[in-house]
C-alpha cells in the first residue's frame, strides 16, 4: 500500500548509463526522489525545478512532465532534449543518462515521506512566521537540510528548510515568508491551520553541517534565517571551541523581529550582526546599512579561508557570496556551502 491510497505502488525500473539502477513509485515520486531514496548520488540542489542540477537526457522509455516551464532547463538544454528529474514521473521503465558522482559520501539520511500535522504557527515579521509540524518518530535531518512540502490545492511541491534540530519534540519547524501572489506560502498562512496534516517529504540539500574544527560564518537573508539557525544550533549543541559569527540581512526596522531568533544564541560561541538594506528614515536604527555580503567582506581582517561559510537567502545575495568568496576571497570550495534557489 502506497502513502496516499490503498492502491499497490507501480515500481518502474530505472537504468543509469554505466550500470546502476533504481525503481520508483511512479505514483508517489519522481526520477530524482526515488534515486535519491535509493542512495544513489543523483546531482540536485533545489530539487523544485529552479536549479537545473538534476538534468538528465532520456534514452528509452517515457516519463511525464510535471512542469514544462521550469527555469531549470535553458531552450540550450531544450533543443537538446534535457530533462530535469524532479519533474520527470516515469510511465514505465527507462534508461537514462546523467553524470553521477559515485565517490560522493552518503550523509545516511534517505528522504522519507511523512504526515506531518501543524503543530503551532508563530509570528516573526509582519510577513514572516514559523510553522511548527509534529513528525513521525525517528524522523532525522542534517542542520541546514531542507523538506519538499505536497500542500493541498497547490500545484507542485514546495521546499522549505527547517530551522530547528533534529529530535527536539518529534518537529520540523520552518521559517516561511509570505511571498505576494505565492501559492505556497498563501496557502500555508491563510489556509493551513493548527491541526491540519500535510505531506512532507525530506531531508534533502547539500548545504547541511559538516564537522570539523574551523569556526563558522552564516549569512541570512530574509527567511533564509530558518536553515542558518539550524546549522548554528548545530555549531553549537557540538560543545566543542568553534564559534560562530552570524551575519543577518533584512530590509527595513520593521522585520526587526526576526532578529529576536538568534538573540536566544548570542554568547561566547555566538556573535550576531544585522544589516538593514532599506531602513526607514524616522524610524531608530544605528547598525550597518547596504548589503548583507558587504557587512561579511568588511570584517576586521577580511574574509579569509580561516572559516566555513554557509548561506541561505535571495539568488542576488546568493550571488554576491559567491562572487565574495570564490573569486575575491579564494576561499576553497569545500569550505563553501549553500543549496540554490530560483
Amino acid at each position: 500500500m502506497n502513502a496516499r491510497g490503498d492502491l499497490p505502488p507501480r515500481l518502474h525500473r530505472i537504468e543509469v548509463e554505466g550500470g546502476s539502477a533504481f525503481e520508483v513509485d511512479s505514483g508517489e515520486d519522481t526520477l530524482l526522489r526515488g534515486a535519491l531514496r535509493a542512495g544513489l548520488a543523483f546531482p540536485y540542489e533545489c530539487s523544485v525545478g529552479g536549479c537545473g542540477s538534476c538534468r538528465f537526457e532520456l534514452l528509452d522509455g517515457e516519463v511525464r512532465t510535471l512542469w514544462a516551464d521550469a527555469p531549470g532547463l535553458s531552450a540550450r538544454d531544450r533543443a537538446r532534449g534535457r530533462r530535469l528529474a524532479c519533474q520527470s514521473q516515469p510511465l514505465g521503465d527507462c534508461r537514462i543518462r546523467v553524470r553521477v558522482d559515485a565517490a560522493a559520501p552518503s550523509v545516511g539520511m534517505v528522504p522519507r515521506r511523512m504526515q506531518g500535522m501543524l503543530a503551532s504557527r508563530r509570528d516573526l515579521t509582519p510577513d514572516m512566521a514559523e510553522f511548527a509540524f509534529r513528525v513521525p518518530p525517528g524522523a532525522g535531518f542534517l542542520p541546514g537540510q531542507y523538506a519538499v512540502l505536497h500542500l493541498p490545492g497547490v500545484v507542485g511541491v514546495r521546499a522549505y528548510s527547517m530551522s530547528n534540530l533534529a529530535g527536539e519534540e518529534g518537529t520540523w519547524r520552518f521559517i516561511v515568508r509570505r511571498v505576494p501572489d505565492g501559492r505556497g506560502s498563501t496557502t500555508l498562512f491563510d489556509r493551513t491551520g493548527v491541526g491540519s496534516c500535510v505531506e512532507l517529504d525530506g531531508p534533502y540539500g547539500h548545504a547541511h553541517l559538516r564537522p570539523g574544527d574551523r569556526d563558522v560564518v552564516c549569512v541570512a537573508g530574509g527567511s533564509g534565517l530558518g536553515p542558518m539557525l539550524s546549522v548554528a544550533r548545530g555549531v553549537l549543541a557540538e560543545g566543542g571551541a568553534r564559534r560562530v559569527h552570524f551575519f543577518l540581512g533584512l530590509r527595513t526596522q520593521h522585520d526587526l523581529g526576526a532578529r529576536d531568533e538568534i538573540a536566544t544564541l548570542v554568547g561566547p560561541r555566538l556573535q550576531a550582526t544585522t544589516v538593514l538594506s532599506a531602513p526607514l528614515p524616522g524610524l531608530p536604527w544605528d547598525g550597518p546599512a547596504g548589503f548583507v555580503h558587504a557587512a561579511l567582506a568588511a570584517l576586521p581582517g577580511g574574509v579569509s579561508d580561516a572559516c566555513d561559510y554557509y548561506f541561505a537567502g535571495p539568488p542576488p545575495m546568493v550571488e554576491a557570496l559567491q562572487d565574495l568568496l570564490v573569486i575575491q576571497a579564494r576561499v576553497p570550495h569545500g569550505q563553501i556551502h549553500f543549496d540554490r534557489f530560483v
